[in-house]
């Protein structure tokens, strides 16, 4: 059972992420068009209303323009042209004409809300006539001035101009540059236009102005001339300023909406700008709380989804990791719940140590069970290996008596009864090489006696004396050597023994110079002594096989091979068990 890759928690913050983001997409999306049809729609707007004013300032400039025509034709304007000889002095007749004209002058400028004046230049009289006054003026300088159109004129006051428009009678006048007839002139100060600028800038966020190529710029009153003024230098740089339209310009890192519109009765563009922060700040504001509901939601989400993490997903875990480990023998694993409350996972963790104490203390009799039945085994294997040897000596014995070799006999009995004192110490489980070694070596002498051609040789390394064998785990092989290996074989037999010890593993050697095994054999005989005990089969090596997994476990091993002496070399190997004592 695999762990999974992906927990609940990063399950449920994908899921959310999942949600969130189509809707911030869709959001963004349509927050984007919006802010188009927005940006599209007011600057519609705001050049629509900069229309409407510039026709007001158009209207009014156009309705003063046609005052001198007007008044030209009126009857006592029309008497001035009859004078034909200059006066020097004004008669009674003359100085009430005079005030009958400045009179209707005074009626025709007050027809207007612009504070404007009229003047009337009458080469007879050798004067100019105003509302307020009839005095000389300078021909000379009235003829400079004397051009058709409105003519702008910057005054002493920088950014405040004086616009004028003439009309002659005759006409030619403009021509010729020279006045014969008379001359009307209406003028009006910039600060007509700056007050309706005021006017039009009530509604807080607009700072229009008027601007002309050649002229200048006429500020409201409360305008920011400086940011003004780069304002057009900017439209200028870029040739942004068209007769009707809009453009957006960057000023300090502030971006602004500039709009504009050509008056074409003097020239000059009316253009009004305002920082797109002002505009867009609604909608940024409201984007802004959009996103921190969303990643608050976020927040809360992730929190809530840790929660449930914390309080489902990772007991779950510690359980199926608790399961894997008793799936692996694991028997001492203990589940420890967080926490005071009484929660099902609290429940379920008590559960489940109570179960697996069940269970190990179950395992534990079941294993002593085990153990008494490999002893018990044990005993018998041991029990098993005794008869196959005493038989032969017993023959052996009747044989040296038939023939009187009574001190053969002897020999044979003491050496008998010295193996038969060592065999029958069952139960001692272990014994220590040196015991096991000289038990062998009374086992290969009394097989001298019966073989004069038998010779023996026992290696044991230095430290080795102390280490602990089950009993009767040599001699078993030193007996397989000399029946099947040293008596078949005609001529003089040598067994070898030599006990080692390298890297912590145990090593005994037994080899002989007999006739050996073939391949084939031998390999019949390791697949022999890995299965159950079979009748056919001899009890030697396998009750070593079985004796030594039971005392030593898997790691104890049987190695067969042909011997650099002629015969079998039979090696046994495992890793003692220091924990085992010595019995007495």
């Amino acid at each position: 059972m695999s762990m999974p890759r992906v927990n609940l928690f990063r399950k449920i913050v994908l899921l959310l992420l999942a949600m969130l983001l189509p809707i911030i997409g869709v959001y963004a999306y349509s927050n984007k068009i919006s802010v188009n049809v927005l940006d599209t729609e007011l600057n519609r707007s705001n050049t629509n209303q900069l229309r409407f004013f510039q026709n007001q300032v158009d209207s009014t400039i156009e309705l003063m323009g046609m005052w001198p025509n007007l008044l030209i034709q009126d009857p006592d304007i029309s008497t001035l042209r009859d004078y034909f000889d200059p006066m020097k002095d004004l008669d009674l007749q003359t100085i009430s004409l005079i005030k009958r004209i400045q009179s209707k002058l005074s009626i025709q400028q007050s027809s207007s809300d612009w504070k404007s004046e009229l003047t009337i230049y009458s080469p007879t009289l050798q004067r100019e006539i105003t509302v307020k006054d009839a005095k000389a003026y300078d021909e000379a300088a009235l003829k400079k001035r004397l051009k058709s159109g409105w003519q702008v004129v910057e005054l002493d006051e920088p950014g405040n101009y004086r616009f004028s428009l003439m009309t002659a009678q005759p006409y030619n006048s403009f021509k010729d540059k020279n006045i014969e007839g008379i001359l009307l002139e209406v003028s009006f100060d910039s600060q007509n236009i700056s007050d309706m600028l005021d006017d039009f800038k009530r509604d807080g966020r607009r700072d229009p102005l008027f601007y002309n190529p050649e002229s200048g710029i006429i500020f409201n009153s409360t305008s920011d001339k400086a940011l003004g003024s780069e304002l057009i230098n900017q439209l200028k740089h870029e040739k942004s300023i068209e007769d009707s339209g809009y453009a957006t310009v960057e000023l300090e890192g502030e971006k602004y909406m500039v709009n504009m519109a050509l008056a074409e009765t003097i020239g000059w563009y009316l253009i009004d700008y305002m920082p797109v922060s002002d505009i867009l700040g609604p909608v940024h504001q409201t984007n802004q709380l959009f996103y921190i509901i969303v990643g608050s939601l976020l927040l809360m989400s992730c929190l809530m989804a840790y929660m449930l993490y914390g309080q489902v997903q990772v007991p779950v875990k510690q359980l199926m990791i608790s399961f894997k480990k008793l799936q692996n023998g694991d028997y001492s694993v203990r589940l420890h719940p967080k926490g005071k409350g009484k929660t099902e996972f609290h429940f379920l963790f008590t559960r489940f140590n109570s179960m697996v104490e069940q269970i190990q203390s179950l395992f534990e009799k079941v294993y002593l069970e085990q153990i008494h039945v490999r002893e018990a085994k044990l005993k018998q294997l041991q029990s098993q290996i005794n008869p196959h040897f005493f038989y032969n000596c017993f023959s052996f014995i009747s044989s040296m008596a038939k023939l009187q070799n009574y001190q053969s006999v002897i020999a044979m009995s003491q050496a008998l009864a010295k193996y038969y004192r060592y065999t029958t110490r069952q139960e001692k489980n272990f014994v220590s090489i040196q015991e096991e070694l000289e038990f062998v070596r009374n086992y290969l002498d009394i097989q001298q006696m019966r073989m004069n051609r038998l010779s023996y040789s026992i290696e044991v390394a230095e430290g080795m004396d102390p280490l602990l064998i089950p009993p009767l785990i040599v001699q078993p092989l030193v007996e397989n050597a000399v029946l099947h290996g040293i008596e078949p074989y005609p001529e003089a037999g040598e067994i070898r023994i030599v006990v080692s010890q390298e890297q912590g593993v145990a090593c005994i050697i037994v080899e002989d110079n007999g006739v050996g095994l073939t391949s084939e054999k031998m390999f019949a005989l390791v697949h022999r002594l890995s299965k159950p005990k079979e009748d056919e089969f001899g009890y030697g090596l396998w009750n070593v096989q079985q004796r030594l997994y039971l005392r030593f476990g898997e790691q104890a091993r049987i190695h067969l091979e042909h011997s650099s002496l002629g015969g079998l070399k039979i090696q046994l190997s495992w890793i003692p068990d220091h924990n085992v004592k010595k019995e007495h």
